[in-house]
C-alpha cells in the first residue's frame, strides 16, 4: 500500500512527490534556511524530541527537506528521513482529514455547512444539539466540550461512539468557541454518513491515493512498524505505542477518528500542502474547487477558520507569516503551516512525545515551530516579502523554560525587589452580570498541542 520514496540531490524530480530546487531558484536565501538546523537541532539536544523530519517548500517545489536525529533514543534506532519516517500526525487528522473530506463533499453539494448536524448524525440530537449546525463544529463553536476520556469507560469502538453523541453542550451554540475533539468526532460521522463510506476509506480513494501520498492512512499495517516513530512508553493501554494511535481516545474507537489517527510522512504532507497552495489540485489532479479551498482557509471566528486554524502568532505560526496563512499542530509534536502569499509551506513532525528527556518538552516544540516558521518566512528574498534583518536569536538559542523554572533571585526576593502580584481569593465573590461563553477549554483538554 505504502510507496518508499528515494529522494537524491538537489535540482531532481523524484518519481513521487514534488521536484527538489536548491532556495535560490525559488527566491530564498540558502544562509537563512540553515537557522532551521541550528533551532531544530538545539531541540532535539534539549532532549525535547528524539528526532524530527523537516520540509519547506515553496514555489512548486522542496527547498529544504532533512531529518535530525532518529526514531528513538536508542543507539541503534533508525535515523529519520522525511521521505520514510511515518509519524503519528495526531490533530493534523482534523485538518489534512476530515477537514478535506468535509471540502470535496461541499464542493459535490453533499454537505451543507448551515444544515444542522441532526441531519446527518440523528444519534446526536436532544436539547440544544438540534440548533448545531455542521459550520459550528468546524469552527469549534458548537457547544460541545474539549473532550471526555472515553476510554476509561468505553470497552468497544460502539460503547466509545456513544459516550461521543451523548456528550451534554457546555454552552449555548455558536455563542462560544472551545477547541473540541468531540466536535472533530462528529464531523468526521456527519462526513461517513454524507459520503456513504467510512471515513478512512473516503480519504484513500478521494485525497490520498489519487495525490500520491502512499505513506498516509489509517492503522498502518505490521510490517511498516520499523518506519513507524514510537509515540507514548507507558500509556494507560498498558504496553509501549508504535503504530498504533497514540490518542487514547482515538482509540478507544477504533483508531479512526475525526480528530487523530492518520499516519504520514513529512514528505507526504509536502503534496498536500502544495495541492491547497495550488488551489486544490495537483499534478492534473483535482482533489477540491479553489473557491472552496478559499473559503475553508479564509477567517472564520477568531483564530479559526473551517477546520483550519490562521496564523495569529500563536500555536507555532511565528511572527512572520502572512495574513492569509493558516495550518495546524498536533500533540505528538507535529505542525503544518501553509502560506499563500509568499506560495510557501512549512511541515514539522516529531515524536515530543516518546520519552522526551525536556523537563518542559511541550514548551521545546512550542518555540521551534515557531522558529521554524519565522526562519522559513524570513529566508524569501522577493522585494515585496523579504525582511531585512533577521532577529539576533531565536526562541530555540534562548531555550527559555526548557529545562530549568524561571526563578527570580533568593537576594532579590529578600530585598523585596519582587513582590506578589496575586491577590488573595475573597471569601465571598461578588456577583457579574452574564457574560458570553469565552474561549476556554475543559479539564478534559483536547490533545492538540
Amino acid at each position: 500500500m505504502f510507496f518508499e520514496l528515494l529522494v537524491a540531490a538537489v535540482t531532481t524530480l523524484p518519481a513521487d512527490g514534488l521536484p527538489i530546487k536548491a532556495p535560490t531558484a525559488v527566491g530564498m536565501s540558502a544562509a537563512r534556511l540553515e537557522t532551521i538546523d541550528r533551532v531544530v537541532q538545539r531541540g532535539l539536544d534539549a532532549g525535547g524530541y528524539p528526532g524530527a523530519a523537516v520540509v519547506v517548500g515553496r514555489k512548486g517545489a522542496t527547498v529544504w527537506q532533512k531529518g535530525f536525529g532518529h526514531l528513538g533514543w536508542t543507539p541503534d534506532s533508525p535515523a529519520v528521513l522525511p521521505d520514510q519516517t511515518i509519524y503519528d500526525l495526531a490533530s493534523l487528522t482534523k485538518v489534512i482529514g476530515t477537514t478535506t473530506a468535509a471540502m470535496i463533499l461541499f464542493d459535490e453539494g453533499k454537505l451543507v455547512l448551515d444544515e444542522k448536524v441532526t441531519h446527518y448524525v440523528p444519534g446526536f440530537g436532544g436539547g440544544e444539539k438540534d440548533l448545531v449546525t455542521v459550520r459550528e463544529l468546524l469552527e469549534h463553536r458548537s457547544g460541545l466540550p474539549a473532550g471526555r476520556d472515553l476510554w476509561r469507560h468505553a470497552h468497544s469502538p460502539e460503547e466509545a461512539r456513544q459516550l461521543v453523541l451523548d456528550t451534554p453542550l457546555e454552552y449555548h451554540p455558536g455563542h462560544g468557541q472551545v477547541y473540541s475533539d468531540l466536535g472533530a468526532d462528529i464531523l468526521g460521522w456527519v462526513v461517513e454518513a454524507a459520503a456513504g463510506m467510512p471515513l478512512d476509506r473516503f480519504l484513500a480513494d478521494r485525497v490520498f491515493t489519487p495525490l500520491g501520498m502512499h505513506d498516509t492512512g489509517f492503522r498502518p499495517s505490521d510490517s511498516l512498524v520499523y518506519r513507524i516513530a514510537p509515540t507514548e512508553v507507558s500509556p494507560p493501554r498498558g504496553y509501549p505505542v508504535r503504530g498504533e494511535v497514540h490518542d487514547e481516545n482515538a482509540f478507544a474507537l477504533g483508531g479512526v477518528a475525526g480528530h487523530a489517527g492518520l499516519f504520514g510522512t513529512a514528505s507526504d504532507l509536502a503534496v498536500f500542502a502544495q495541492m491547497m497552495l495550488n488551489g486544490g489540485t495537483y499534478d492534473g489532479v483535482r482533489i477540491v474547487g479553489d473557491s472552496t479551498v478559499h473559503l475553508f482557509t479564509a477567517r472564520a471566528a477568531g483564530d479559526r477558520a473551517l477546520g483550519w486554524e490562521v496564523a495569529d502568532g500563536t500555536h507555532g505560526a511565528g511572527n512572520y507569516l502572512s495574513g492569509s496563512a493558516y495550518g495546524h499542530t498536533g500533540f505528538t509534536g507535529t505542525s503544518i503551516w501553509i502560506d499563500p502569499d509568499r506560495q510557501m509551506f512549512v511541515i514539522l513532525l516529531t515524536n515530543r512525545v516518546h520519552a522526551a528527556r525536556a523537563k518542559r518538552p511541550a514548551k521545546v516544540i512550542a518555540d521551534v515551530r515557531a522558529d521554524l516558521a519565522d526562519a522559513a518566512a524570513l529566508a524569501v528574498t522577493d522585494a515585496n516579502l523579504a525582511v531585512a534583518e533577521m532577529p539576533v536569536s531565536f526562541r530555540a538559542d534562548r531555550a527559555v523554560g526548557w529545562n530549568r523554572a524561571v526563578r527570580v533571585a533568593r537576594s532579590a526576593r529578600r530585598k523585596g525587589i519582587v513582590r506578589q502580584t496575586a491577590t488573595p481569593k475573597s471569601k465571598s465573590k461578588k456577583k457579574t452580570a452574564a457574560k458570553p461563553a469565552v474561549v476556554k477549554k475543559s479539564k478534559a483538554t483536547s490533545k492538540k498541542k
